[in-house]
């Protein structure tokens, strides 16, 4: 879904209050916490994390489940183990109704993917 916002404090009063904000909520806190370097700001209708460089991931709430765009998921996490029980596409991951957030290993997915891009790590699909 795409929300015509112009700052993230407006993408969050946008969003229905369902479980999809509740679980977008829930990303945004891990992101603000283990990234804090990066600015969150809004990019292609959606929040985004971003430094100097451009922006490194993007989150936002869709239909039947809430994304979080890190670009090459692979590269981030090579075994799966970080993101076992999630939905995952090449560069998305995907947080369904059914997935608790705070049983999964996204924060430590997080992590690893806001070193390797403070690195200057290529981690882009």
């Amino acid at each position: 879904m795409q929300y015509e916002v112009s700052n993230p404090t407006e993408y969050i009063a946008a969003l229905d209050e369902d479980w999809r904000k509740e679980k977008l909520e829930s990303i945004r806190t891990i992101i603000k916490k283990v990234a804090p370097n990066l600015k969150e700001g809004i990019n292609y209708k959606m929040l985004s994390y971003a430094d100097d460089r451009g922006p490194a991931f993007h989150l936002n709430a869709q239909a039947n489940y809430v994304s979080f765009y890190v670009g090459d998921a692979k590269k981030v996490d090579p075994t799966g183990e970080l993101l076992k029980g999630i939905d995952v596409g090449k560069g998305c991951v995907r947080f369904k109704k059914s997935v608790d957030v705070a049983n999964t290993r996204i924060d430590e997915f997080i992590k690893v993917a806001a070193q390797k891009w403070a690195e200057g790590i290529d981690i882009d699909c």
